[in-house]
């Protein structure tokens, strides 16, 4: 049976089937129509995370003032109008509401039909609520955040009790310097309003919010380089003009470079940065002028310390000779470098392929994902085999509970690892 096509065509029975679904999976049962995969794998998380699916939690509303401060520092501020132009005229119409929440599962923005607006109310889908999906269940703001892609849940596809009146589509928006989440944008409605075209078109919407995004950084990075240029003519030897975020502006003395990674804090001084060396760093109006100094880096130990505890935050530490730095990891490198932690002796593409996929032949992926590290990580990460560096001393910090090792990974390898941590566990003698 199709769902969404049922649904499409009579909400009222979709939802019916649905509840019977959702029914049978929360006793334990197997259904007559197992759920879609990824409301499936969200109902597993949420049930780990000890969400009650017959209790409506509703954690504190962020008070107006903290309210005001997220709107005024979130890059979704500037694509607002984006998102009004494609969403509301037809939200509004279709008596949805448009929700914009960011990258900690808050609601910033919420606009549309004033009913629907009185109804988001009684579920607690207020100005300032968490709806993560750890927090509220699946839903159409927190899980489209754990899956980093488009997700609609109808009815009771949602995993509380009191949302299965309800559908919601939802879609990350991404920050196109970075890849890093910057929130979801999430139409929502009664169930009755349910339409399986709802999905693309919120996905299309966020793809035009990214895009805008991209086109004002490329414009900053413009300006920027109106001030380097003169800068850079008067210098000699190698440097480069990059923005905060590690864009290049501007380069002389070396080939160009799209982007230097920089520490997550920097400071001006001297320092050592993976891809350049050993550097004199300089505020610039907007970004920092990086003077290459020439000269080998200081030799030394050097630790490098993966974070893996924290189920929605995982970051990697350098330590070395010339100091420390820190960057969070996206899922797909997280993985990765776990592999990597886990094989000290190294992996080749194909392997790695088939630790992430399940399948040797994806190595093109694979390649393209380790190349993005190295931007990072620099001569820290060794290849043919990939490797971490010999000398280099790596820790990995796990969560306590084995189930909860990159949660939303669906690597092979991942999961292997943590159903032998769960075993372990398991039989390890109580205290």
């Amino acid at each position: 049976m199709n769902l969404v096509r049922l649904a499409a065509r009579d909400a009222v029975q979709a939802a019916r089937v649905l509840s019977e679904v959702r029914e049978a999976a929360l006793a334990g049962r197997r259904a007559r129509i197992a759920p879609r995969p990824v409301i499936e794998q969200s109902w597993d998380r949420v049930l780990r995370s000890g969400v009650d699916p017959e209790r409506d939690v509703r954690s504190g509303l962020l008070p107006s003032d903290e309210v005001r401060r997220r709107r005024e520092e979130s890059p979704l501020r500037q694509v607002l109008p984006v998102l009004r132009e494609g969403l509301l005229s037809v939200a509004d119409v279709a008596q949805h509401i448009m929700v914009v929440a960011d990258a900690d599962g808050r609601v910033l923005w919420r606009e549309g039909a004033s009913p629907v607006l009185r109804k988001a109310d009684g579920l607690g889908f207020e100005i300032g609520a968490d709806w993560r999906e750890d927090v509220v269940g699946t839903n159409g703001v927190g899980t489209p955040a754990v899956v980093r892609r488009p997700v609609q849940v109808f009815a009771a596809e949602h995993f509380v009790r009191s949302h299965t009146s309800w559908t919601c589509t939802g879609a990350p928006i991404t920050d196109p310097r970075d890849g890093r989440l910057l929130g979801v944008v999430d139409v929502s409605g009664p169930l009755e309003t349910m339409h399986p075209a709802t999905l693309a078109w919120v996905d299309s919407v966020a793809k035009l919010a990214e895009a805008r995004l991209r086109e004002l950084h490329l414009a900053s990075l413009e300006r920027l380089r109106a001030v380097a240029a003169p800068v850079l003519a008067r210098l000699p030897g190698r440097a480069v003009v990059v923005d905060r975020d590690g864009w290049a502006a501007a380069v002389t003395g070396m080939p160009y470079v799209r982007r230097v990674a920089l520490p997550k804090s920097l400071a001006a001084g001297h320092r050592w940065l993976p891809s350049l060396g050993a550097c004199t760093v300089e505020p610039l109006a907007g970004g920092w002028l990086l003077r290459a100094e020439d000269r080998p880096a200081a030799p030394g130990a050097c630790r490098i310390v993966l974070d893996l505890a924290g189920r929605d935050r995982r970051t990697v530490t350098v330590t070395s000779s010339s100091g420390s730095w820190s960057r969070e990891l996206s899922p797909r490198h997280a993985e990765l470098l776990f592999l990597l932690a886990e094989y000290r002796a190294g992996r080749g593409a194909a392997q790695l392929a088939e630790d992430l996929f399940g399948d040797v032949s994806r190595t093109v992926t694979v390649r393209a994902e380790i190349s993005r590290i190295r931007r990072y990580l620099g001569e820290l990460l060794r290849h043919r085999p990939y490797r971490f560096r010999e000398d280099a001393e790596v820790d990995v910090v796990l969560p306590d509970d084995p189930s909860d090792l990159l949660p939303q990974s669906t690597a092979p390898a991942v999961a292997r690892k943590r159903n032998a941590g769960h075993e372990a566990r398991s039989e390890r003698p109580p205290a």
